[in-house]
């Protein structure tokens, strides 16, 4: 790559700090341009004045870092120019460096250029994403031990695995005439059943590692004026959502995301289910019905102070093919004996749902903590920090599935008594999906579309 990229690698906006990045054989010379120094010192921190590189009028004071490739980020020559982080100074320095003869890196370009030069590989890379990413003191440090390369770590023993059944298929293939004796073809066969477990066991902790990463979208549903959004802002602990005594108030949806248990949690307030006549709020109601069918989990909110009524029963069986809980609200105005009993008693209209409810009031605070833990019970590894390696990724977790299923159609035709070479093919494109989750095999379409989900000054 012989051209230089310049990016801003701090967020937009005002901040005390802002960043601009150069990589590239003239990123050197170009910021030598602004701090009139055609000499700047590798891995060295300078105090320089910048000043415009063709008017010379003064910009800003700036601390110039330069980092000489290979010895450096992305493997080029690199310099990092940390000025005040006004976006009128910030827009400046980029400007100048366009009129100097860099260019506007694209997304994620200076990791790409990471990845061509040796410095990390794919999975590495992505990595440095999900740490920016991270919404949780956890997320950040899977994705620190995965920037560190335990991805490739733990897959190569299998890998090469994987390449010494390869070597003696093609061993036999070339110069053995007669077929593998079946003691051989035996212990071959062991050997790819222990490949296809592990490649299985890293897939299984996918469910762990996508909980750490995404989090769960969990959607409070319900008639109106049942404190939905009473309940929405008790979970968040601020007063996010309109509440009132009339019935409708929210009209469309609410997103906000906290954390359980360490767990990302993206919350949804929705548009009271009803038949309506108001046209705005029949749109909410329909997208309330959507948005039921993609939460991970759905909070029915029922109201204690009311008779279960023929809607909530239709409600209830509207989800039924759906991860929910019953959410059984304003407990603060029933007396707790006739909870009990309601949830209890085998006349009960509700309790067919017994293992469902949690008693709660949105207004008190009462039974939330029992409803937090009852949000994230069906999905939760226990403790995940103790997990250890965990597939976070579903382009890995995909990728494992399919070189598992690969070795696994290879090690019945071995058993089949097939030809070496029908074999092999199954072999190799197993071999070709483990590296495609480093990067060894990747395409250059598949790159770029990777890339693309990185912010610009990554």
């Amino acid at each position: 790559m012989t051209d230089t990229i310049v990016a801003l690698a701090t967020p937009l906006g005002r901040s005390g700090i802002g960043t601009v990045r150069l990589s590239g054989p003239d990123a050197a010379r170009i910021a030598g341009r602004f701090c009139d120094s055609t000499d700047l010192e590798p891995r060295r921190a300078t105090l320089v004045k910048l000043s415009d590189p063709e008017t010379g009028e003064a910009i800003d004071e700036a601390v110039v870092t330069f980092y000489r490739g290979p010895n450096s980020f992305t493997g080029e020559d690199v310099v990092e120019i940390s000025c005040h982080g006004s976006p009128v100074v910030l827009r400046q320095v980029i400007d100048g460096s366009l009129r100097l003869g860099a260019r506007m890196a694209d997304p994620g370009e200076f990791s790409l250029r990471a990845l061509a030069n040796g410095k990390m590989n794919l999975a590495e890379a992505e990595a440095i994403r999900d740490l920016i990413d991270a919404q949780t003191a956890t997320a950040a440090r899977q994705a620190v031990r995965q920037m560190r390369g335990e991805i490739s770590q733990t897959l190569s023993p299998v890998k090469d695995e994987l390449l010494d059944v390869i070597v003696v298929l093609e061993s036999a293939l070339e110069f053995v005439e007669d077929d593998l004796p079946d003691v051989q073809t035996a212990a071959l066969s062991e050997r790819l059943r222990r490949i296809a477990d592990e490649l299985d066991r890293f897939a299984a902790t996918f469910k762990a590692g996508h909980l750490i990463r995404e989090g769960l979208r969990v959607a409070i549903i319900g008639h109106p004026n049942v404190g939905k959004s009473s309940l929405f802002n008790a979970l968040l602990g601020s007063e996010r959502a309109i509440v009132t005594d009339i019935a409708g108030t929210t009209r469309d949806q609410l997103h906000e995301r906290f954390t359980i248990n360490d767990i990302p949690i993206s919350l949804i307030d929705t548009a009271g289910l009803r038949e309506t006549t108001d046209v705005v709020e029949r749109v909410g109601v329909e997208r309330s019905r959507a948005t039921m069918a993609d939460a991970d989990l759905v909070i029915l909110m029922l109201d204690a102070s009311v008779q279960t009524s023929d809607e909530d029963r239709q409600l209830i069986e509207s989800i039924k093919g759906l991860n929910y809980i019953v959410a059984l609200n304003k407990i603060d105005k029933v007396p707790s004996s006739d909870i009990d009993r309601m949830v209890a008693a085998e006349n009960s209209s509700l309790a067919f749902l017994r293992d469902k409810i949690v008693p709660i009031s949105a207004k008190t605070g009462e039974g939330l903590e029992d409803l937090k833990a009852a949000i994230i019970e069906p999905f939760s590894p226990g403790d995940v920090d103790s997990t250890g390696f965990l597939i976070t990724d579903a382009r890995h977790h995909d990728l494992l599935l399919r070189a598992r299923d690969e070795v696994l159609g290879s090690q019945s035709l071995i058993e089949e008594r097939a030809s070496e070479e029908i074999v092999l093919i199954g072999l190799h494109n197993a071999l070709r999906y483990l590296g495609e989750i480093t990067g060894e095999t990747t395409t250059e379409d598949m790159l770029t579309r990777i890339f693309s989900t990185f912010c610009i000054g990554k």
